[in-house]
């Protein structure tokens, strides 16, 4: 019974990692620091707080440690007598509040610019659906959805007999990725047509939620050309898993190119129709 009792979390874990394994991207312990302005300023501002913490914690536990070795009972100590202090109780509310205070302001900084959407130069709607993404370039009369990979939805389905581990990106790719220039500032606003999902883009800094007959607004602003990929935050059903979200940052004259090739193709569709 005993062996059995130690097997079992093994078991579970090994279960947790042949599930997750083929699917996993670069594994880290810590948030990216991104290709924005953005995004490394949130990812400094995490580490401001963490750091924060981490401080407050090692004192509290080497108060406490200390605490627990000077005033031991075997030592003779004897519990005090006081019921209370004026003086202690200043202390521990006011350094705390100070606390605070201090990470208030540099946060209430960062989400103010977070929110600040002015000055954008390309306004992209973005709807999420079961399970899928739609892009809508408002100013340039250009939509199209974008859908998980083909080879990575045959390689998902049970007894495919295609070995995950060898489709590139598996359930990270789509067939049409959300391309955009470098150094612009994308606005985008981000809803749903059917159920509650949620835009994620690490590297971009931008994670907000997709919400039927709502819009929410964000942006972000890239200055490093490359794919960066993310995913759906949101439970959204059967499939949530299978809708990653691909953005293609280029230069500004491959995007002018790749932009006039779609106005092409929606051009040839309304004439043939």
């Amino acid at each position: 019974m005993n062996n059995r009792k130690r097997l079992l979390p093994l078991s579970l874990a090994a279960l947790g990692l042949a599930i997750a394994g083929p699917a996993s991207a670069d594994f880290g312990l810590n948030m990216t620091p991104g290709v924005t302005a953005m995004s490394r300023e949130i990812y400094g501002l995490h580490m401001l707080i963490l750091w924060v913490c981490v401080v407050i914690a090692v004192g509290v536990y080497a108060a406490m440690v200390y605490s627990i070795v000077k005033f031991r009972k075997s030592k003779g100590a004897q519990p005090a007598k006081f019921t209370h202090s004026y003086t202690v109780e200043v202390i521990w509310t006011a350094v705390p509040a100070i606390i605070l205070v201090v990470m208030a302001i540099p946060a209430a900084r960062t989400l103010i610019k977070m929110e600040d959407t002015r000055g954008s130069e390309l306004t992209v709607k973005v709807t999420g659906y079961q399970w899928r993404w739609q892009y809508d370039y408002i100013d340039d009369g250009v939509r199209f959805f974008s859908t998980l990979k083909r080879d990575s939805n045959a390689a998902r389905k049970l007894n495919s007999g295609i070995d995950p581990k060898s489709v590139e990106n598996y359930l990270l790719d789509v067939d049409n990725p959300f391309v955009v220039p470098v150094n612009t500032k994308v606005r985008l606003l981000i809803t749903a047509a059917d159920v509650l999902h949620a835009w994620w883009m690490p590297a971009l800094g931008v994670k907000k939620d997709g919400i039927p007959g709502f819009i929410n607004e964000a942006w972000f602003q890239a200055d490093t050309e490359g794919t960066y990929r993310g995913q759906c935050a949101e439970l959204c059903g059967m499939d949530h898993g299978f809708m990653p979200i691909v953005v293609r940052v280029t230069s500004k004259d491959e995007y002018d190119k790749w932009l006039n090739s779609q106005r092409a193709q929606v051009s040839s569709v309304a004439q043939a129709q």
